[in-house]
């Protein structure tokens, strides 16, 4: 019995100590992406897609820096949308317009986002946490 407690205890130390380090840096993140609404004209429907990026971390972003998001489907670029550098708990929105045939079904469209930086690269502390930073929004 002595020996399993020390096993646990011993496990429970090690995920402790390999848990990665809280983000100290500027942390963009891709926090919600929805179809709000949609229009049509009864053999296109446009939907307007909504973004919202928001810096999680606890640094301002750099004047300087350069991001953006692409917007893909099927492995195509659609579209780049750039964004402001974002301080300490700032956000930016955008809405991107998607059309597609009023005879398509339900659930049939997803659209990838993903954020990108050009500058500085590798990002750094200006994107410490790169697995917030894709979306996919379904319609």
């Amino acid at each position: 019995m002595r020996q399993i407690v020390l096993a646990m205890l011993a496990l429970v130390a090690l995920a402790q100590t390999s848990a990665p380090a809280a983000c100290t840096g500027a942390d963009p993140a891709i926090v919600s992406a929805s179809a709000k609404s949609m229009t049509s004209d009864g053999q296109v429907n446009r939907y307007a897609v909504t973004v919202r990026v928001t810096n999680l971390g606890r640094r301002n972003q750099p004047s300087n820096l350069l991001q953006s998001v692409e917007i893909w489907q099927d492995g195509v670029k659609l579209d780049v949308k750039g964004l402001p550098p974002l301080k300490a708990g700032q956000s930016t929105s955008f809405t991107y317009m998607y059309q597609r045939s009023a005879d398509a079904g339900a659930g049939t469209t997803d659209l990838a986002l993903k954020l990108t930086m050009r500058q500085p690269s590798p990002p750094g502390n200006m994107d410490c946490n790169a697995g917030n930073d894709s979306a996919t929004v379904t319609f």
